[in-house]
């Protein structure tokens, strides 16, 4: 683990996300994050059974929102020296490195996941 300390900018990565955020509080094995920016959308669909569309319940995973804090695993929290984008536009470029991502191949699961981020999009930017 870097050397990572309280009121740090961080990459942290969360679950199917990475963000870009600020070290509240260390709490043992975990550091609380407060995010402010979006670097890696989370991924969509069953985690279990990654590539299955068949039997298996789709997730849809929101990205954190912003100023929200997360407890972070310490080995998941990495320095971060470069500039902070605004969330609004850090989260557009996620979704948008996401969906090309996804539409690189046209497979059932890459169609579901499109659909579940595009849907998502409406609900960020209402």
């Amino acid at each position: 683990m870097e050397d990572v300390q309280v009121g740090d900018t961080v990459k942290a990565f969360y679950k199917t996300g990475t963000y870009i955020g600020k070290v509240k509080e260390d709490r043992g094995a975990k550091f609380l994050v407060e995010v402010l920016a979006v670097h890696t959308h989370p991924a969509q669909g069953d985690l279990h059974n990654p590539g299955q569309t068949e039997e298996v319940f789709f997730h849809q995973r929101k990205a954190l929102s912003h100023h929200e804090k997360a407890n972070v695993d310490k080995k998941a929290v990495h320095p971060f020296d470069g500039e902070i984008p605004e969330y609004e536009e850090s989260l557009k470029q996620s979704v948008q490195n996401f969906k090309e991502k996804l539409m690189r191949r046209d497979t059932e699961f890459n169609q579901k996941a499109l659909h579940q981020l595009e849907d998502l999009e409406t609900q960020y930017f209402k």
